[in-house]
């Protein structure tokens, strides 16, 4: 193949430029191969198809990389997961440069929560920001026909104004979070734009600039699989097994946010009931994750309920039932299979402290048990065709909200 002009020829060989990428996805799936936890071909699978969407979506990531013509692009979801990913939440961010001013508009949908965070670094978990950098719409103003204009920039262009907010010093980064109770509620909308580049056109890239994009895209990659590779260990597999930490805020993220985690382990005959009651904030959900720190499918099968999905009893409370066996209650949240993997509560748009008489309290029973830990067990019980029709009823939901 010839090849002319320009940097073209400093990008050396098609083999040469895509190099860094291919060895960091070889490096990266012989770090999957090697974790510790893998006990079946099904654990190593799912662990190779994680490493597919995380090519996918780095190599989109690193396309996106421009801050000078920003647009927002998918973080994280249902094919490209990472970080345990919230089955309720659809994640998008836009790549900025703090001597940039940029202004973002959009619709309030009726989404539970809408919020903004301003990252320093790649999607990765850092100390809980301060007020400009993380916040939910509640801080913005908005018209009554849910519409709103907001703007991102240097301190030394802040107007006073509530809708100005300052990118600190190495953003990087602007994440916006759409957060669904009723997943066949109405999706809003967000766009960006830099103000002194708007109606203009980049650059249009050359080969030397593509070949340091496969190269950006190589220890974007590594450092994404490093990351969460291990985030379970720091912050869940420490904890006792089966339990539940008190309520507290989330590391890296809103202030009005709170979460309760764990990790099961759950051999064959044994269940688990988490009882919890229905919380006052906008958003309570909790979901199943896998060992490679990712949300189970949340598509074809109930592996995360959210307050407004759940079946709340009689005394307010909501019981769920954590197996592999189907035990006929409307809130079974399924293992797939699975025989260990992570516990996840979340509260959103709190107004106050989530205290530990709201967090959840877990018992491991045999399955056989599970009925007589269930006070309102008649209440809580489906069949077959119900199950079936509560499956469909996500599924179709999940296909509204996407297209939103």
């Amino acid at each position: 193949m010839a090849v002319t002009g320009g940097d073209s020829a400093a990008a050396g060989t098609p083999s040469a430029v895509t190099r860094p990428f291919t060895e960091a996805i070889e490096a990266a799936e012989a770090l999957i191969a090697s974790a510790e936890f893998i006990e079946t071909d099904a654990d190593l699978a799912e662990g190779l198809d994680y490493l597919a969407g995380g090519i996918s979506s780095i190599l989109q990531l690193a396309r996106a990389h421009d801050p000078r013509h920003p647009y927002f692009v998918t973080s994280t979801g249902p094919y490209s997961k990472m970080g345990l990913d919230n089955p309720d939440t659809i994640y998008y961010h836009a790549t900025v440069d703090a001597a940039g001013t940029y202004v973002v508009r959009g619709v309030r949908g009726t989404t539970a929560d809408l919020s903004f965070q301003v990252l320093r670094g790649d999607y990765t978990p850092t100390d809980v920001p301060g007020g400009d950098d993380a916040f939910d719409d509640r801080r913005i103003p908005i018209a009554d026909d849910g519409s709103f204009e907001i703007t991102f920039g240097p301190a030394d262009g802040a107007t006073g104004g509530d809708d100005y907010f300052v990118l600190g010093e190495g953003a990087s980064m602007l994440a916006v979070r759409e957060v669904y109770g009723d997943w066949g509620a109405q999706r809003g909308r967000v766009t960006i734009e830099r103000t002194d580049t708007v109606g203009t056109a980049p650059v249009e890239p050359g080969s030397e600039r593509i070949a340091k994009r496969y190269a950006i895209a190589g220890k974007m990659l590594l450092a994404r699989v490093h990351t969460w590779f291990n985030f379970p260990k720091w912050f869940y597999l420490d904890e006792p097994v089966n339990t539940f930490t008190a309520p507290r805020t989330t590391p890296g993220g809103l202030s009005t946010q709170y979460s309760s985690v764990g990790h099961f382990d759950l051999p064959p005959g044994r269940s688990m009931v988490v009882t919890v009651p229905k919380s006052d904030a906008p958003y309570q959900g909790f979901q199943l994750g896998s060992m490679w720190y990712i949300s189970l499918d949340y598509v074809n099968r109930q592996t995360s309920l959210n307050s407004a999905q759940a079946q709340v009893d009689p005394d307010g409370m909501i019981r769920m039932v954590i197996s592999a066996t189907d035990p006929g209650v409307a809130n079974w949240i399924e293992t797939t299979g699975r025989r260990r993997g992570i516990l996840q509560f979340r509260w959103q748009r709190t107004d106050g402290p989530i205290g530990v008489d709201l967090g959840p309290v877990a018992e491991v029973v045999d399955d056989a048990d599970v009925r007589s830990r269930l006070p309102f067990a008649d209440v809580n019980a489906i069949d077959a065709d119900g199950w079936a029709a509560r499956i469909a009823d996500r599924q179709r939901a999940f296909a509204q909200r996407m297209l939103g």
